[in-house]
């Protein structure tokens, strides 16, 4: 069950819907991740904690009306606290949505994949999709008829097993060939 010793990872974090909101607001759709923030708070999730080192993949996702949603792919380049990473953050485009109030660490990653609200994980992937730990693989619960009921199962950040990290990979990589709109890796300044 266990992969060798410094095989990349693959790990999801779930995003709220009032921050897919905002970020959709905020014409974030389309710019490629670059960046995500860990905390000690359930609503902001330590990814140290959870063993997320340089070189994996976190898949942000999102339940919305019982759908799942994969919203695009980060590898860790870096993995910085907090307090140390005013200088990372001023080359990097505004990502501040993400932060939180609680932030105690940063990923920062090569440009990742498009932001993209619209890839829903088909119902047959959702019913098998599936995570590891160190003791045992689980399925996600509360899945009925391919429609995700609950999203507790989701809320943290978890490993995923390798089949079900390739298979969210395929759709991320699908939805970026497709035409997730590309935009500019930084918000337009307005002149003045």
């Amino acid at each position: 069950m266990s992969e060798p010793a410094g095989t990349p990872q693959s790990f999801t974090t779930l995003w709220t819907n009032d921050l897919c909101r905002h970020l959709a607001r905020g014409g974030y759709a389309g710019r490629r991740l670059r960046v995500l923030f860990g905390g000690p708070h359930q609503s902001l999730p330590s990814f140290r904690l959870a063993g997320v080192k340089p070189g994996d993949r976190v898949f942000p996702v999102r339940v919305h009306r019982t759908r799942l949603h994969v919203l695009g792919r980060l590898e860790v380049a870096r993995i910085i606290p907090y307090g140390e990473a005013a200088d990372e953050l001023a080359k990097l485009p505004d990502w501040s949505p993400l932060e939180g109030g609680c932030a105690s660490e940063v990923l920062v990653g090569p440009p990742g994949t498009p932001l993209d609200f619209g890839t829903t994980v088909p119902g047959e992937l959702l019913e098998r999709l599936t995570y590891r730990s160190r003791r045992a693989e689980r399925r996600l619960r509360f899945v009925e008829d391919g429609r995700l009921m609950r999203s507790i199962g989701l809320q943290g950040v978890y490993r995923l097993a390798p089949e079900s990290a390739a298979e969210l990979g395929r759709l991320v990589d699908a939805a970026a060939a497709a035409g997730a709109p590309a935009a500019p890796t930084a918000p337009p300044v307005s002149p003045g």
